[in-house]
């Protein structure tokens, strides 16, 4: 699967050991940056991953900063982005079964390398149902955002 992969300084180290992680595993990853720990703005970092996933350059994305939600804040004001912060395995597959999650968020101050790889495996290794209910929904959350990003 092709992967955007980006992090602030604060989740620069958990970023380059899963970049390395996926690449083993088969993935083609993108890395988006930071390359360092010099702090860098968060916002930045959002903007890259959710530019490859929104233009279908990346299947899916991931972001890393120190607790995830700046990222995630930062990545759904993105027209076609639904990014959530997960840091429990249940979360990180149900977003995308039933919300067709596309980015995944997570805090490198919140969570370690061996449960952040559990994380972004379930987040990988799941698919959108497609089930009515769950499509019914989405269709809905889709329209708030075409309400709101054409009214402007």
């Amino acid at each position: 699967m092709r992967l955007a992969l980006a992090a602030d300084h604060a989740g620069f180290t958990l970023k380059q050991e899963l970049a390395a992680r996926l690449a083993q595993q088969g993935h083609d990853v993108v890395d988006l940056g930071c390359h360092s720990t010099a702090p860098v703005d968060y916002p930045d970092s959002a903007e890259a991953v959710a530019a490859m996933v929104r233009n279908g350059q990346a299947e899916r994305g991931i972001i890393v900063c120190g607790s995830g939600a700046g990222v995630a804040i930062a990545a759904n004001k993105f027209p076609g982005i639904r990014a959530a912060v997960c840091h429990d395995t249940y979360s990180a597959h149900q977003a995308v079964e039933h919300d067709d999650m596309n980015v995944l968020c997570l805090g490198a101050r919140i969570v370690g390398p061996s449960l952040a790889q559990e994380l972004v495996s379930s987040f990988l290794g799941a698919r959108f149902s497609g089930e009515e209910r769950h499509q019914r929904r989405l269709d809905k959350v889709i329209a708030f955002e075409r309400r709101f990003t054409t009214a402007r």
